[in-house]
């Protein structure tokens, strides 16, 4: 709790010193693919959580592989090196997307199938969305076999669960009593 913390300050932070900077789309980019590289690559990640390597490797080596970044994002490398906070540069990532998203009008929705979305089924999911929402909206689909069918979308603290899994234990619990 308290690394989220720490790293939703740190998030906000350099979302501000984008955004002054007139740069916070392409810093975002970087953070997006910073916490695509770290979620997807267990080696990274657990170079980056180790805390027996120095910080100064960390940075040195994450300066390496992130040489493309833009100079505010390597800002947050070295501000993390002198803070020794390696270990929650992913959710720093993650969070600054989340507030550049809110930032700009955009809201997430978490849509999970039983099985991947087509193209068609996620152009029909974002209409229906539409309607719900007056902000623009961007899809992130998970795939849980264990809903059986259906979908359950979730849009900021709202939910609404479609899915065969729930109906079936609703039924159970109706049978039950």
């Amino acid at each position: 709790m308290a690394s989220t913390r720490a790293a939703n300050r740190y998030a906000k932070a350099i979302l501000d010193l984008a955004t002054s900077r007139g740069i916070a789309d392409v810093v975002n980019q970087d953070m997006q693919t910073i916490a695509t590289t770290v979620s997807s690559n267990l080696e990274l990640s657990t170079f980056i959580q180790n805390p027996t390597i120095n910080v100064g490797v960390k940075e040195s080596a994450l300066l390496e592989i992130f040489e493309t970044i833009d100079g505010v994002t390597k800002g947050l490398f070295h501000l993390l090196f002198e803070n020794k906070r390696f270990e929650i540069l992913e959710t720093i990532a993650e969070q600054y997307s989340i507030l550049f998203d809110e930032s700009i009008g955009v809201e997430v929705a978490h849509v999970t199938t039983a099985f991947p979305m087509d193209a068609a089924l996620e152009a029909k999911v974002l209409a229906k969305i539409a309607t719900l929402s007056n902000k623009k909206i961007t899809i992130k689909s998970l795939v849980d076999p264990a809903i059986i069918g259906g979908f359950i979308l979730r849009i900021g603290d709202q939910q609404y669960n479609a899915s065969v899994a729930n109906r079936l234990q609703v039924l159970k619990r109706e049978l039950s009593n």
